[in-house]
This record gives structure tokens, C-alpha cells and sequence, in this order.
């Protein structure tokens, strides 16, 4: 036994154990011990026992990623403090500082790769335990936990053909053109399935200031490198692998919606979107108390009512509005009689418009008479 193969005896006696546990479960319920799908089924239930596990990893994940982002104003003004400062004395202070930022802030820059480095041990355990199977069975073995009756019925099981020890490059004694196409659906979805479970941390649940950093561009990079390197050594993967890692990724998946959608990132297009959806339920913005949120709402609607000042007016304008006004009172109503004539004031063809009387003696400023189309009252009479 190599080293390698000594660190990993851990995790693939963890591995054998659980795989015993779920297919023991589920021969007792009447399934097939030897049918491919119980033992895919058993894959399934080690994925969800290790996702489980993770579950703590994951939330630190959240709570570094979040730290990193709130110190994006701070690490900017850092760079900036450095810039072209190329010498040793300098990368080693710009270095010191960004580390007493991160222990202010309890921020982690790798807690985000937590979970998937938290999962590689088991991956190497589960891959070599489906690698050993064949020569396991032939040699009437047992690896592990699993007893050598279990290691031929995990040899006999088949997913529509293809064994589950097998691979895109060695399809094994089953169904190649069925090994060769599940095995290809399979790098495909675990492909996909890592992207979008990438992509959903970086898109609506960050805010605008962390997208403008250097650092979020240089994630947007590894969203895109981790799927091609999974796609292109997906090949050499077994087909039990495969399934463990796109379920892993589905559960990814829906655990981040769920995150996203309940406890989003503060300033970003998901926590807009939580808030709008609490405010049609008529409830306060998220990390606030109803009787907060109404204080900043009156708040707000004070400093715009103070913010509306009145325009300054000279005396003079201000006699002129109010002569103004007074004619405007004085003015009689349509259909109105005045001295025993009816006029009707939007219909009558000569109006006398007065305007307010100008000290200077200005003739524009005296009565002036507009003449209308058709005859009046007055030339009748």
C-alpha cells in the first residue's frame, strides 16, 4: 500500500460502509441485490449522507464570500495604495496588509472552495472502490465492508446495460454503445449542473460594487475552468462517479436557491427581489422590524418636504400676483348678467383684458380689446 492509497484507506472504508448501509436498506424493502439500480440508488444515498455533511462548510462558504465582499472597498484602496510598487519590500507589506484585513473581517479567501475539497477525498475513495470491483470479483473478494456476494452483485448490477465500474474509454463487458451513451449523457450533466451551480453564487446574489472588483473577474474565470476540466478528465470517470457528482451538483443547486431566495446577499439584485416580494405581502425589508421600516419612511418623506422650498419673489411680482387675483375675483361668471345683457364669456366676440396698471405710465400696459368672428350683444342692440 502506497502513500496515497494509506491516506485515502479513511475515506474509501467510509465509503464501502455506506454503500453497505443503503444497499442492505434497500434489499430489506424487497428491491434486487444484484439490479444496477439499487446499487445506484445506494450512490445516491452516500451523496446525500455527504452533502449533509457539508452542510457547515457550505455555510461558511456563504459567510467568507459575503466577508470578501464587504472588504472589495477596502482590498480596491489597498491595490490602488500599491500599484506599480513592484519591489519585495512592497509585496510583502501589501501581503501583511491584506492578511490583517482578512483576520479584521474573519474572511477566508479559500472557504469558498471548502465544499468541493471537503468532497475530494470521497470522490478518490468511491472511485476506488468501483475501480477495484472487477478485479474484486473475479478474485472472490470482498473490499472493505462490502463482502465478496456484495462485490459480484455490485459487478452484475447494469444502469440500461452499462456496467457501473465502467468508463467512457473502458466500457467494460456490458453494452458499449449503451455504456458509451449514458456515459457521455452523464459528463454532460455533471458538466452543466457544475456551471449553473457556480453561476448562481456569482449572478443575482452579488452586489454592484463586488462586480466592478478584480477579484469577481477572476471568479467569473473559474466558474468557467472548473466545468471544462471536469468535462475533459470526465472521460476516465466511472460511471457510479458520475452519477455521484451530478447529484452532488444538483443538491448544490437547490441548496443555494434556497440561500439565495431566503438570505441573500445585502445590496444585491436578489435581496431587491426578496424585499419586493415582502412588500406586495405588505412586510418589512429583510434584516428589518416593521416599525423600523416605517420610521425611514416617514424619515424620508420629511427631508423631501423640507427639501421643497418656495421659489423668492420681489415685492413688486408679489403686488402684481395680487391685483391679479383680485381681478380674476372680480371677473363675472359665463352667463352672468350684467347691466340686463347676458354675455357669455366663451363665446363673446369683444373682452376687455385688464392687466395690472404700471406706475410708469407704459401705454402696453393699458386696456386692450380683442375682436371675435361673429357679432355680439352689444352691436345688436
Amino acid at each position: 500500500m502506497n502513500f496515497f492509497n494509506l491516506i485515502l484507506w479513511p475515506f474509501k472504508w467510509a465509503v464501502s460502509a455506506v454503500l453497505w448501509v443503503f444497499h442492505s436498506a434497500f434489499t430489506a424493502i424487497g428491491m434486487d441485490p444484484a439490479s444496477g439500480w439499487t446499487w445506484v440508488l445506494s450512490i445516491v444515498g452516500l451523496t446525500l449522507v455527504m452533502r449533509t455533511l457539508t452542510i457547515p462548510l457550505f455555510m461558511k462558504q456563504i459567510r467568507s464570500m459575503r466577508g470578501m465582499q464587504v472588504i472589495q472597498p477596502e482590498m480596491a484602496k489597498l491595490q490602488a495604495k500599491y500599484k506599480g510598487k513592484t519591489d519585495q519590500v512592497s509585496r510583502q507589506a501589501m501581503a501583511q496588509e491584506q492578511m490583517a484585513l482578512y483576520k479584521k473581517h474573519n474572511v477566508n479567501p479559500l472557504a469558498s472552495c471548502l465544499p468541493i475539497l471537503a468532497q475530494m477525498p470521497i470522490f478518490f475513495g468511491l472511485f476506488q472502490v468501483l475501480n477495484g470491483v472487477r478485479g474484486a470479483a473475479e478474485r472472490d473478494e470482498g473490499i472493505l465492508v462490502l463482502n465478496a456476494q456484495m462485490i459480484h452483485q455490485f459487478n452484475d448490477g447494469t444502469l440500461f446495460g452499462a456496467p457501473l465500474f465502467s468508463t467512457l474509454r473502458a466500457p467494460g463487458d456490458g453494452n458499449h454503445t449503451s455504456t458509451v451513451i449514458i456515459a457521455v449523457v452523464l459528463v454532460i450533466a455533471m458538466t452543466v449542473t457544475m456551471f449553473i451551480s457556480q453561476k448562481q453564487l456569482a449572478g443575482k446574489n452579488v452586489s454592484e460594487a463586488t462586480k466592478q472588483s478584480p477579484m469577481y473577474r477572476q471568479q467569473q474565470m473559474i466558474i468557467y475552468i472548473f466545468p471544462i476540466i471536469f468535462a475533459i478528465t470526465g472521460i476516465n470517470f466511472p460511471i457510479g462517479v458520475l452519477i455521484y457528482w451530478t447529484v452532488s451538483n444538483l443538491w448544490s443547486m437547490g441548496q443555494q436557491y434556497w440561500m439565495i431566495r431566503r438570505n441573500p446577499t445585502p445590496g444585491s439584485q436578489a435581496e431587491r427581489e426578496l424585499n419586493e416580494r415582502r412588500a406586495a405581502k405588505g412586510l418589512p425589508p429583510m434584516g428589518k422590524t416593521k416599525e423600523e421600516h416605517e420610521a425611514e419612511v416617514e424619515e424620508a418623506r420629511a427631508k423631501a418636504a423640507a427639501g421643497q422650498r418656495q421659489q423668492p419673489m420681489s415685492k413688486k411680482r408679489q403686488k402684481a400676483q395680487a391685483k391679479k387675483g383680485q381681478g380674476q375675483q372680480n371677473q363675472p361668471a359665463a352667463g352672468e348678467v350684467v347691466d340686463g345683457t347676458a354675455e357669455d364669456v366663451t363665446g363673446q366676440d369683444q373682452q376687455v383684458v385688464e392687466t395690472p396698471q404700471n406706475t410708469s405710465g407704459n401705454p402696453a400696459n393699458k386696456p386692450r380689446k380683442r375682436g371675435g368672428s361673429g357679432s355680439s350683444a352689444l352691436k345688436k342692440k
